[in-house]
């Protein structure tokens, strides 16, 4: 089992993916592995998002996961399309608990300092940090992160390829989740080969 803070290393961007209709999900995730970034989060926001992650799955080199996992019967579902791994908007206990009790990689959405202390009391040291920039931003991630020395963080919510390199210049900063190389609807792969590769650039 690959532990979370790996997939975090694997590449600086992870797609945000909503899969509106399951025949955009292959040639997407082929044109974002083909571009570096091969963590892909499909968030649970459509009902194509289940089939997105099987179908994605067969693309060579893709790391697929779920994201907008909210409680138990997501998180079954999303480990029964096959997924990864799996991350949250936020952390509650009942889930937090599941999710190592499925042994899966985990990395769940915290925005105060409390939902830090939640997540380490349950053996949880890589969050998302979410919404990113409704949240503070920078300024207010290096805030947080200041008494909690050994996390490691995941913004999501906000970036882009003008901010992201801001938020990876912050050692605890392991990557950024981007919506920005995943574009919604009918999928022009050569484009999203161009943005997915200027992304993992982003990584020097």
């Amino acid at each position: 089992m690959t532990a979370i803070a790996d997939i975090m290393q694997t590449a600086p961007v992870i797609p945000v993916i909503v899969v509106d209709e399951v025949e955009h999900a292959v040639p997407l995730a082929r044109a974002l592995v083909a571009g570096g970034l091969r963590v892909l989060e499909v968030t649970l926001r459509t009902p194509a998002a289940l089939d997105a992650i099987k179908a994605m799955k067969q693309v060579e080199g893709a790391i697929v996961g779920a994201g907008t996992v909210t409680n138990q019967q997501e998180l079954a579902d999303a480990i029964g399309a096959g997924s990864e791994f799996i991350v949250s908007p936020g952390l509650t206990e009942s889930l937090g608990k599941a999710a190592i009790r499925e042994g899966i990689p985990f990395l769940p959405g915290i925005a105060n300092a409390g939902d830090i202390m939640r997540g380490l009391d349950l053996g949880l040291t890589h969050f998302k940090f979410f919404p990113a920039m409704a949240a503070g931003g920078l300024p207010a991630l290096k805030a947080l992160a200041a008494p909690f020395g050994q996390c490691r963080f995941c913004p999501t919510g906000g970036i882009t390829l003008e901010n992201a390199p801001d938020w990876l210049g912050f050692d605890p900063v392991l990557c950024v989740g981007g919506s920005w190389v995943a574009p919604r609807g009918a999928v022009d792969e050569a484009e999203v080969e161009k943005v997915a590769r200027e992304a993992a650039a982003l990584g020097g």
